[in-house]
């Protein structure tokens, strides 16, 4: 009983650098390997991009009559949901920030106050060289 393959492929007989074929063939069991490893280490994140690519096939193909008709409300629906979301959200913010005092005319101030610090802190340097160089000379 012989256990060995004595089929030999065009790679047994190469005799340089790795063929094109044994180079292919290792990278797809490289990638093979590295996918194997990402779907048992992270398998929701395989599964958002499942998701992510048939919503792009789906954005690519185009509407039908009949998709465009049974969409339509639902699509409606949850567009008009998330408006009030959005202002319900922003609202609710704006609110708040003007119960805690934050509001755009104090934010306007404080810049203001910042600024004239700033020139005041500026025109006191300016004032302390100028006066050190006329006592020093």
């Amino acid at each position: 009983m012989i256990d060995q393959d004595n089929s030999r492929t065009a790679d047994d007989y190469d005799t340089g650098a790795t063929s094109p074929r044994r180079r292919a063939i290792e990278a797809y069991e490289g990638a093979r390997d590295r996918a194997a490893d990402t779907l048992g280490e992270a398998p929701l994140l395989a599964l958002a991009g499942g998701i992510a690519a048939g919503a792009l096939i789906a954005a690519l193909l185009p509407r039908t009559r009949t998709e465009t008709k049974l969409v339509r409300p639902t699509a409606r629906r949850v567009k008009d949901s998330a408006r009030a979301a959005v202002e319900a959200a922003r609202d609710t913010g704006t609110q708040r920030l003007n119960e805690l005092g934050i509001n755009r005319e104090k934010g306007e101030e404080t810049i203001r106050n910042l600024f004239g610090g700033l020139t005041e802190a500026a025109r006191a340097s300016a004032d302390a060289a100028v006066d050190a160089v006329r006592n020093k000379g």
